[in-house]
């Protein structure tokens, strides 16, 4: 059947469980190691189905179903604006009528000859303040970098570090001073070649980051992410300080509530890093987003912290977008999810080649997920 129409939608959360407790960041508090997964599951009147994390109400579901599928997603586009609401579920799906991994679909949609396996490069987002129950500078160093080995040994080569201590969480000065601390012991535990990465979540000054990026520049940080609310005369500022002191470090930023503005200063040369969240923004929008960025030399690395399916989804970015630099990877498990063909090594996700997203559902977990937390929608 070419255009069937959407006959059933299933909808649970799974919970997934982090390997430790994430600690605060700049402006929050303890992130915890529980992350709960919003999944939809569609089914054609074919037969065919495909899943994926859909954060959209149930209630709100109901609209598309019995919906004819070229009406949500078309193989030239990706996923329409009336299927927006649905647009992981969807890509699986075309993915599973095809017989095609995402990645594969998604190149051909901006006219990129996928290559026939994908590795795409990756970073442990995993280093939280979760030193601050120690009071010693020299320990929560130490601390951080423990964990940064092991991020190592699980196959990460290149690692974001949380800062900004002192916006919120411990004085100015001893804040500031732990995390220079902490980037010099963490680029000390990994070596000399894995790209650091620090995302300060607006929590420094155009002065502290200037102050921060100065102690450490020996250690060779690959970007700032979020240093400040995004603000054109600050951005060329840094850009020039940064520049007449021969640092390579880059200047990310999109996460979040960002300014419309911001692809506008990208543009101009004043971020060379865009982060909107593969949620927020969506598949098929960064698929053309980051064409666009392509174009003007910019940067592609989509945020998705908190969402678990995240670190899947944004993998098949990376066959379609030039500039895709890194994949934000929280590592976590969810008892019903199948993700074992995906794997990293020396720093990058072997990304599956099976269709779809490259990912099961255990069906009786799925099931006690219906039934303790979802709902099931039939034409």
């Amino acid at each position: 059947m070419d255009n069937p129409r959407i006959i059933g939608m299933e909808w649970g959360r799974l919970e997934s469980k982090r390997p430790r407790v994430a600690g605060a960041n700049a402006r929050l508090g303890v992130h915890g190691d529980t992350i709960h997964l919003p999944l939809v599951r569609l089914t054609t009147e074919d037969g065919a189905m495909g899943f994926g994390a859909c954060h959209t109400h149930p209630e709100r579901l109901g609209a598309l179903l019995g919906a004819r599928l070229d009406t949500l997603f078309s193989p030239a586009e990706g996923v329409t604006d009336a299927g927006q609401a649905l647009e992981y579920p969807l890509w699986d799906l075309a993915g599973q009528r095809t017989g095609q991994p995402v990645f594969k679909l998604a190149a051909a949609v901006v006219g990129i000859s996928p290559p026939d396996t994908l590795r795409a490069p990756c970073y442990d987002t995993s280093l939280y303040f979760d030193d601050l129950h120690l009071t010693s500078t020299e320990e929560a160093a130490d601390f951080i970098a423990l964990e940064a080995r092991d991020g190592y040994a699980r196959g990460h080569r290149a690692f974001k570090l949380k800062v900004g201590r002192g916006a919120r969480h411990l004085p100015l000065e001893e804040g500031t001073a732990r995390d220079i601390a902490i980037v010099q012991a963490v680029r000390a535990a990994v070596g000399p070649n894995c790209p650091l990465l620090l995302d300060a979540n607006n929590g420094y000054t155009l002065n502290l980051a200037k102050h921060v990026l100065g102690a450490t520049a020996d250690c060779g940080v690959f970007w700032l992410e979020e240093a400040f609310h995004e603000d054109p005369v600050l951005y060329r500022d840094l850009k020039e300080w940064l520049g007449a002191r021969g640092l390579p470090t880059l200047i990310a930023d999109g996460e979040g509530d960002a300014s419309p503005h911001l692809l506008a200063w990208a543009r101009e040369g004043l971020v060379d890093v865009i982060q909107y969240d593969i949620f927020g923004h969506g598949l098929t929008r960064w698929l053309h987003l980051g064409k666009q960025l392509d174009e003007w030399g910019v940067r592609s690395a989509p945020h998705h912290y908190g969402a678990h399916f995240g670190n899947y989804a944004a993998c098949h970015l990376a066959a379609a977008i030039h500039g895709f630099t890194y994949v934000e990877w929280d590592e976590a498990a969810a008892p019903g999810l199948d993700a074992s063909g995906y794997s990293i090594e020396n720093g990058q996700v072997h990304v599956p080649d099976t269709p779809g997203f490259g990912l099961a559902l255990d069906e009786p977990a799925f099931r006690r997920a219906l039934e303790a937390t979802g709902a099931s929608l039939r034409l």
